[in-house]
C-alpha cells in the first residue's frame, strides 16, 4: 500500500474518531459536606406533569457513515499531498454532512414527567425533573439525592 493511502486511511479513522468523541461534559463542583446535608432535605412545595421533549445528541452513525464515504470520495481527487488533503476534507466534511442528515431523519421523542418543587431545609427552593413520583405528594418530607427526591 503506498504511504500516501495508509496515511488517508489513518487520517479518515482519526477524523472519525474526534467527530465521535465529540459529547456533552459533566462538570462537577465540590460543595462542604455539611452545606450538602442541610441541602439534601425538605418539603415537597408542587408537583406538575411536564412534556419533555428528547432528542438525540452528539454524531452517530451518520457522522460515521458520511466520514467513510467523504473520505473515499476524497481520495479519488488528485495526487500527492493534494490527495491527502482532499481525504481528510472529503472524510470531515462528510462526517459534518452525515450528521446533520441523522439529526434531521431522527425524530425528537416527547414523553410525561414529573416536575417536583422542593423547598429545602435552608429555604432555598429545588426543581427536580424525574419519571416517576411513587409515594411522594405535596407536603411530603423527602431526600433529595442524584436530582432524584426520595420520601423520608
Amino acid at each position: 500500500m503506498i504511504i500516501h493511502q495508509k496515511f488517508a486511511i489513518a487520517a479518515v479513522v482519526a477524523a472519525t474518531s474526534l467527530l465521535s468523541a465529540c459529547g456533552s461534559t459533566t462538570t462537577t463542583t465540590s460543595v462542604p459536606v455539611s452545606s450538602q446535608i442541610s441541602n439534601s432535605y425538605g418539603v415537597v412545595d408542587s408537583i406538575q406533569i411536564v412534556q419533555v421533549t428528547t432528542e438525540k445528541k452528539g454524531p452517530g452513525a451518520g457522522a460515521i457513515v458520511g466520514g467513510i464515504v467523504g473520505g473515499i470520495l476524497g481520495n479519488q481527487v488528485g495526487g500527492g499531498a493534494g490527495n491527502t488533503v482532499a481525504t481528510v476534507a472529503g472524510a470531515v466534511g462528510g462526517a459534518v454532512v452525515g450528521n446533520k442528515v441523522e439529526q434531521n431523519n431522527s425524530a425528537p421523542q416527547s414523553r410525561e414527567m414529573y416536575q417536583i418543587t422542593v423547598r429545602m431545609d435552608n429555604g432555598s427552593y429545588q426543581t427536580l425533573t424525574q419519571e416517576n413520583i411513587a409515594d411522594v405528594r405535596v407536603g411530603t418530607r423527602v431526600h433529595v439525592e442524584n436530582n432524584q427526591a426520595y420520601r423520608l
